[in-house]
């Protein structure tokens, strides 16, 4: 079955509805055979007491949009999505404007994902990078 762009993007869309995805106003906005693109606006609604992006936002932000990733390679009727581990480095901090991440598959195996994500800012400067990775289990 070929990969459908615009079905991910809703999916993803209707997935964050009443999520955390939806209050920190992270948009899914791009997608590809072997990737995830979201974007979250950097404001006081994320900031940590210094008045810069948190890192667990920044962390909360690739979790979602790599476990949403994982989706594109998994049947959901039968199969789910757990995230098992995730490191992040955080690079340059933000103050305000909008961060943008990008998730990349560098391991795809039946049970085991393993997803790079770059979140970089609107200069393309990296902010972090993380590394999360997904297992894939049976619905009961």
């Amino acid at each position: 079955m070929a990969f459908d762009r615009e079905q991910m993007l809703k999916l993803c869309k209707e997935w964050s509805n009443n999520t955390l995805m939806q209050t920190l106003e992270i948009e899914y906005v791009d997608a590809g055979d072997d990737y995830l693109v979201a974007t979250m606006p950097v404001n006081p609604r994320v900031h940590q007491p210094m008045g810069i992006l948190h890192g667990g936002a920044s962390v909360a932000l690739a979790e979602s949009v790599g476990s949403a990733a994982s989706l594109m390679f998994i049947n959901p009727e039968k199969q789910e999505v757990r995230g098992i581990e995730i490191s992040a480095n955080h690079v340059r901090s933000k103050r305000e404007g909008l961060v943008t991440a990008t998730a990349k598959i560098l391991h795809k195996g039946a049970s085991i994902h393993l997803w790079e994500i770059r979140i970089v800012d609107e200069n393309d400067k990296l902010i972090s990078l993380c590394k999360l990775t997904n297992m894939v289990l049976s619905r009961r």
